[in-house]
């Protein structure tokens, strides 16, 4: 393909994303299955360009001063990824292309509306809104961290301490370019690709496949991390989806103790047991809710219940940039409720004496401290008790919680409360 063409698939793409509200992932799915004559250049250039729009489809309509995705494709390739206005030109009419450029989007190519008098919400790129949650979380900076949240997202790892240790994955993965980081100390990033290329295919590795490291954003291996001295302990992943904090307090326990995971998704622990055996993950027990004792005995005998609770996943708008735009109040009212649904039936579970950790991959204090409060007041046997985690203080929020964002800590946002029961 060439340069138009692309450029016309990407505009194709965006109006099936709003025509249809579905993901960006299903759209581009859908336009690759149609456009067989696409190679893979091709299609990493149409959903490298897509995701990029999205990621700023505020801030780029107000530079081009037009609302379509025409405009904000033109803007996209002219601002981010630095397109001259000649090749621009040429590509547009092309043969299979947009269609020539006008005369205003000629100007506004040249000489963008500038953003220094746009709305908070347009130069942080989010829904209007969803402002009053943003003013609340982070004030005169929401703009700042909304932008931030723009920005293309890095490849982090974990590596998986059971089997070996930084430096060996430092070593086989020198090719993609990895860097360890300072904190946590099991976190190795690989580096965002180039707008027109894909991410760097870690899990074709064979490292992966002998289980040394996996995909996981620092953020929430230092949620992982707040679990804190749990080797030889009873401890109980009541959201445990996928798995990936699972390994990651498996590997925290040294393969001691009990580790055990549930979610109320049956589906969503399919890949658990597959994933903990490539870890070498010893002391597990996967608890389905197809059981519906799947948990009979372990009322008030956990040492540390962790919940990842089900959130609006604003925290992760760098990987999901379509996810923000599909977000409704209405959601987000769901996920609050199943929030506290999910606290107060891992609250059961906490024996006296031990600790609750609240994880959410979202921005919002609605999703976040509000939660905790909430729960306190209704167990007033919970209150919360900053982990002494070394190394995370710098996000430390005034009432001893974690909160991390991309611009706070390079990484995802996420939240992090921990909570003691009374003896």
């Amino acid at each position: 393909m060439r340069d138009g063409g692309r450029m016309a698939a990407a505009i194709e793409v965006l109006g099936d994303i709003a025509a249809r509200h579905r993901p960006a992932h299903l759209a581009l799915k859908a336009w690759g299955e149609g456009a067989r004559y696409a190679g893979a250049k091709d299609r990493a250039f149409v959903s490298g360009l897509v995701l990029d729009v999205l990621r700023r489809r505020r801030s780029l309509g107000w530079r081009m001063s037009e609302e379509s995705d025409r405009a904000r494709v033109l803007g996209a390739l002219r601002f981010l990824w630095d397109w001259p206005p000649e090749r621009l030109e040429a590509a547009a009419a092309e043969d299979h292309g947009p269609g020539p450029l006008g005369e205003t989007e000629r100007a506004r190519l040249m000489e963008p509306a500038s953003l220094a008098e746009a709305p908070a919400p347009v130069r942080g790129d989010y829904p209007d809104w969803l402002e009053p949650a943003m003013v609340r979380a982070f004030g005169e900076a929401r703009a700042a961290e909304g932008e931030a949240l723009a920005a293309r997202a890095p490849v982090d790892l974990r590596v998986n301490t059971l089997k070996t240790d930084v430096a060996h994955v430092l070593k086989v993965l020198a090719p993609f370019g990895p860097a360890a980081l300072d904190f946590p100390p099991s976190a190795v990033r690989i580096p965002p690709p180039a707008a027109s290329e894909r991410a760097a295919p870690v899990e074709a590795s064979p490292a992966f496949q002998k289980g040394w490291f996996e995909v996981q954003d620092a953020a929430s291996q230092v949620a992982a991390a707040a679990a804190g001295d749990i080797p030889g302990r009873q401890v109980l992943d009541f959201c445990a989806g996928g798995g990936g904090k699972t390994l990651a307090l498996a590997a925290l326990m040294g393969n001691t103790g009990q580790l055990y995971a549930y979610d109320a998704d049956a589906r969503r622990l399919t890949d658990t047991v597959r994933r903990g055996a490539r870890a070498g993950v010893r002391n597990l027990q996967v608890r389905s809710p197809i059981d519906p004792d799947a948990l009979s005995g372990l009322e008030g005998r956990m040492d540390l219940v962790f919940v990842d609770a089900p959130c609006t996943g604003s925290g992760t708008w760098r990987r999901r940039p379509d996810a923000k735009w599909r977000l409704t109040p209405q959601q987000l009212e769901r996920r609050i409720a199943e929030q506290d649904a999910a606290l107060a039936a891992a609250a059961r579970f906490v024996k006296p004496g031990g600790r609750l950790v609240y994880v959410t991959c979202s921005l919002f204090a609605e999703e976040n401290e509000d939660r905790v409060a909430a729960l306190t007041a209704s167990r007033p046997d919970f209150a919360p008790a900053p982990a002494e985690l070394e190394g995370a203080q710098r996000w430390r929020t005034a009432e001893g919680f974690l909160r991390l964002t991309p611009r706070t800590a390079g990484s995802d946002g996420f939240f992090v409360a921990t909570l003691r029961r009374s003896s």
